[in-house]
């Protein structure tokens, strides 16, 4: 059904609600995940154009998605790792295309109607950016599961 996931992280708890239910989704239809993470800070944003080195930020995202990598890994997932900068929700459609996905899966909080607005949603800019399927998942941060 779903050969290539892209899974967009952001690097908070929010990460752990589309993991899982990637994790079963991915080995149900023996699929390869893509993490991808958008690293937006400033060095991020203009690292081709200034030809600048990796940033602190960029390196502990690849960690950071390595990691996770190599958890789904464990569980016999087949699993690649893309880090990228700039816009989020821009760089997600993109990243969707070029890495051949037919499904993005990403979490989301839950911002609603001023909250959106102010936020913006990266959801669903990427929901108008492409035409790969996108699953939405709602996120919760840790700190709101019951212990």
């Amino acid at each position: 059904m779903y050969r290539r996931i892209l899974v967009p992280l952001e690097h908070s708890d929010y990460d752990d609600a589309i993991l899982a239910h990637v994790r079963d989704l991915a080995q149900l239809c023996a699929s390869t995940v893509v993490l991808i993470h958008v690293a937006d800070g400033w060095a991020a944003r203009n690292q081709r154009e200034l030809a600048l080195r990796e940033s602190d930020e960029m390196k502990k995202d690849r960690e950071y998605i390595e990691s996770r990598a190599d958890a789904l890994a464990k569980l016999g997932i087949a699993v690649e790792c893309v880090l990228a900068g700039g816009d989020p929700g821009t760089e997600i459609a993109a990243a969707a295309e070029r890495e051949g996905c037919d499904l993005v899966a990403m979490s989301t909080h839950g911002h609603r109607g001023l909250q959106d607005l102010i936020r913006g949603s990266v959801a669903n800019n990427v929901r108008h950016n492409t035409t790969v399927p996108v699953l939405l998942v709602r996120g919760t941060p840790r700190r709101l599961h019951p212990s």
